[in-house]
This record gives C-alpha cells, sequence and structure tokens, in this order.
C-alpha cells in the first residue's frame, strides 16, 4: 500500500480529490502515508483520527496534502466546516465516500483485504516479512482522472 501510494503521490496535483475506503486495518492510512512520501511533504503522515483533519506543507513547493478522517463527520455540510483549501491541497479523505457529491471530481479507492492470507506463523516460517495481499477498486470521476494509468503505476511500484 505504501508503494503504491510513493508512485500516486507523484501524479497527484493540487486540487485532486481522493476517497479511501476499506474496514479498519486495510491500508487507507499507510496508503495516505505514501502519497505524502509521493509528494513530498512534511510529516509523518499519521491518522488524524482525534482531529478530523490534518495538514502537511510540502518540502519542494508542490501542493499540500490535507489528510481528513471523515469517519464521525455525517455529511459535506460538516467537510465544509473544516475550511479546507481544496483547489490548492490534494486531499485525502478516509472513509469518505458518500461525503461529496456524486458529480465531484474525485479518485475513489476502496481497499479490500483479504482475511486470513498470510500468517504471522507463516511468514515466520518463511523468515520473511508478513504481507497481506490488497485489492484495490480504483474509480475516477471526472475528465481529470480519464487519462490517468493506474496499471502503469501500481506496476512502477516494484
Amino acid at each position: 500500500m505504501h508503494d503504491f501510494g510513493v508512485q500516486l503521490g507523484r501524479v497527484l496535483r493540487a486540487g485532486d480529490l481522493l476517497l479511501l475506503t476499506g474496514e479498519l486495518g486495510a491500508g487507507k492510512t499507510t496508503l495516505t502515508r505514501g502519497i505524502g512520501e509521493g509528494l513530498n511533504v512534511r510529516g509523518p503522515v499519521t491518522s488524524p483520527t482525534f482531529v478530523l483533519a490534518r495538514t502537511h506543507p510540502s518540502l519542494n513547493g508542490g501542493p499540500q496534502l490535507v489528510h481528513i478522517d471523515a469517519y464521525r463527520l455525517g455529511d459535506s455540510s460538516e467537510l465544509e466546516d473544516l475550511d479546507i483549501d481544496f483547489k490548492n491541497a490534494v486531499v485525502v479523505a478516509e472513509w469518505g465516500a458518500g461525503l461529496v457529491d456524486e458529480e465531484a471530481v474525485a479518485l475513489e479507492i476502496v481497499i479490500h483485504r483479504p482475511v486470513g492470507a498470510a500468517t504471522e506463523a507463516s511468514a515466520a516460517a518463511d523468515d520473511m516479512e508478513l504481507v497481506e495481499p490488497r485489492l484495490l477498486e480504483i474509480t475516477g470521476v471526472g475528465e481529470r482522472w480519464q487519462s490517468v494509468d493506474f496499471a502503469a503505476i501500481a506496476a512502477e511500484e516494484n
């Protein structure tokens, strides 16, 4: 998730909105941490659960990263109350599905984590790091995302 996020972060630009969905532990914050690295923003990028939103300024003059935990937000009006500069930032909203109009230009990423894909015992037996594969459903809404080749981005992570 992190490596994919780094590669994705390199193609993001100010005004991009990403909506991440997935169960607890699916990798939403790990993906966002990689995006932050790809954007070269000040970190560390951590979960904004207790503050609702964290802003990470760019270290190289690029767009800042605004990382939102939208789990406790009821609707788009509460998102607007956060007073986020969507036009000049890359905004990543965990649990953000349904918070913006269906016509809004956004990149929606649903992360599926297969249960039981790997176990710590099997990883230890093979003397390797525990890795659980993820399946990503990526839907780009709006013209902005029509020319982005997500398969090529994923291939670059290795």
